[in-house]
């Protein structure tokens, strides 16, 4: 081997013979560290970098170098739409048909090249070309490779609702069964959501590395963990002045990201440059677990007021969270007034509509303007036996004097089933409910004013109880079944959970109430304590009346 082939077996020397035939300036030192981390000998990546960065052309390049290197090797090129794939295997194409040092690979006349599939000229008849493309949902069973190239596989359009997150969780799983034992699988794009794919496979074995076109604050510096890219990680520790200033000054200037901040808004720019989805979910999930008031709940009787505060020494560490990330269950940080009787008490039903959903309950108690949960789950079947006898025992413990029933399912025959376990076990009115708006914007419209406001008050037996029912299912479907799960999960899109029987019921529960929300608990305190002191002073009077009468 020459020198000049020695020279080129680190990707950084080949990538920049690439970027010399392809007229553009010398790699940047970020992109030669990208270069460096494609080189390891890590066989799974993920390579998380700001838009505009170059990282498929760089990776078109190391698909290339591979095939300079092993001619023998099979790449299969996955992107979220079969067109992004073609694109990518086209380039790398002809970058061999082009760059003078590849020309040996150049596909023979009896080879496969196209931009669906091709052959490298030194290659051996084979059933598996040596690039082939492929959409993320298209015909992967029966391929093998040594090298997959999974990129910019999530998309806006993949990951607008639980289920296609979940699809696209499930598709990736594919390519362990592709791979060959000493392959290497490399996913590039950037996240689109907090439940993004690129956070959830580290926990498959994959190791992150993050570049940020502005180096990042100490807040998202901590966000991102060993995970941010060590040429970023150190220069910060060597000038903690770097914060906020461009990684890649020749390239993005400070006024060019400005501008494109101000283009793509806040949270967009900090998703698609910065890789920090928090200030996208921030809006996109309204419904935070950290705005509940978690305590224990006595049956009969409650506080005037329960005061809430997101102060660390009340989080509810011991209860298991399944918010988003920096999102906790909190303990009331303080109590107002006297226990008193609850003022109503009411169970809500929503029975299943299909064979894997749930009949979902949700049992509530009101109290000067705020809304007790003391019970909530589901249960799967609707119609049987058990699931009838199970909710009749649920209103029977929680003494509840009216039970509401969606009825878009069944036009009523559940509550028709339902009434003669009640008549037997705990007669109790019962009563049907229908809606019409979008399920999601009207559980969101309920329920985030309510605890936007600290309203509603949760027992720490349901959030348990919720967490230990789910986990008949595997981990990952016990999550979706969760109410708090699904709380923390809700947007306003259609369809956007995968299961919502748990959230949409208790909504139902809380939309009873709203009508007498308006009374504030404040303002109830000070009535109840004028009206004691009213019938103080009337037996002030009374006595004084009648002391007066008896010295006569």
């Amino acid at each position: 081997m020459n020198s000049h082939s020695k020279k080129l077996k680190d990707f950084r020397n080949f990538l920049f013979v690439i970027w010399r035939h392809l007229r553009l300036p010398q790699p940047t030192a970020l992109q030669y560290d990208i270069a460096e981390y494609l080189q390891t000998k890590d066989r799974r990546l993920i390579i998380e970098a700001f838009r505009g960065c170059g990282k498929s052309w760089i990776t078109s390049a190391y698909v290339c170098y591979r095939l300079y290197l092993d001619p023998q090797i099979n790449v299969l090129v996955v992107s979220a739409s079969k067109t992004r794939s073609d694109d990518f295997s086209t380039f790398t194409l002809r970058l061999i048909n082009e760059v003078p040092i590849l020309h040996h690979l150049i596909p023979k006349e009896n080879q496969r090249q196209s931009k669906i599939a091709f052959d490298v000229a030194p290659a051996r008849a084979s059933h598996q070309p040596s690039v082939k493309s492929v959409g993320i949902f298209g015909q992967m069973t029966g391929s093998r490779a040594d090298l997959i190239i999974a990129d910019d596989i999530e998309t806006p359009i993949n990951t607008m609702t639980q289920g296609m997150r979940d699809r696209l969780s499930e598709g990736v799983k594919e390519f362990e069964s592709i791979i060959k034992p000493t392959g290497q699988i490399c996913f590039l794009g950037t996240p689109q959501c907090e439940q993004s794919l690129y956070n959830a496979l580290p926990e498959r074995g994959y190791k992150k590395r993050i570049w940020t076109a502005k180096y990042p604050s100490q807040k998202q510096k901590a966000y991102f963990g060993k995970s941010l890219a060590p040429i970023i990680y150190n220069a910060l520790e060597l000038d903690k002045g770097l914060e906020g200033k461009p990684t890649e000054e020749t390239r993005f200037d400070e006024e060019d990201l400005a501008e494109r901040e101000a283009s793509y808004g806040r949270s967009q720019f900090a998703l698609q440059f910065m890789l920090d989805s928090r200030l996208s979910d921030a809006d996109r999930y309204p419904l935070k677990l950290s705005d509940l008031i978690i305590t224990s709940i006595n049956p009969d009787k409650a506080y005037e007021k329960y005061v809430w505060a997101a102060n660390p020494e009340n989080r509810a560490d011991e209860l298991p969270c399944v918010g988003l990330s920096n999102d906790f269950f909190y303990r009331p940080m303080d109590t107002v007034g006297e226990l008193l009787d609850y003022q109503g008490a009411i169970m809500s039903i929503d029975p299943s509509g299909k064979g894997a959903d749930e009949t979902g309950y949700s049992c509530t108690k009101f109290l000067n303007g705020q809304i007790f949960v003391t019970a909530a789950g589901g249960y799967r079947g609707g119609y049987d036996e058990l699931v009838l006898s199970k909710l009749v025992k649920v209103a029977k413990e929680n003494k509840v004097k009216l039970i509401q029933v969606e009825e878009n399912f069944g036009s009523g025959m559940f509550i028709e089933l339902l009434k003669p376990y009640l008549m037997k076990e705990y007669p109790c009115t019962i009563q049907g409910v229908r809606h019409t708006t979008q399920k999601e914007k009207r559980i969101i419209d309920c329920l985030e004013p309510l605890m936007n406001q600290h309203r509603l008050v949760i027992s720490d037996k349901v959030v348990q109880e919720d967490y230990t029912s789910t986990q008949i299912h595997t981990p990952e479907m016990a999550l979706r079944y969760q109410l708090f799960y699904q709380m923390s999960r809700i947007t306003r899109d259609k369809g956007s959970l995968a299961h919502d029987d748990r959230l949409d019921v208790l909504a139902m529960s809380c939309q009873y109430w709203a009508d007498r929300i308006a009374k504030d608990a404040d303002r109830a305190i000070v009535d109840r304590k004028n009206e004691l002191m009213s019938q103080e002073l009337d037996k002030f009077l009374d006595r004084s009346t009648e002391d007066t009468w008896i010295s006569i």
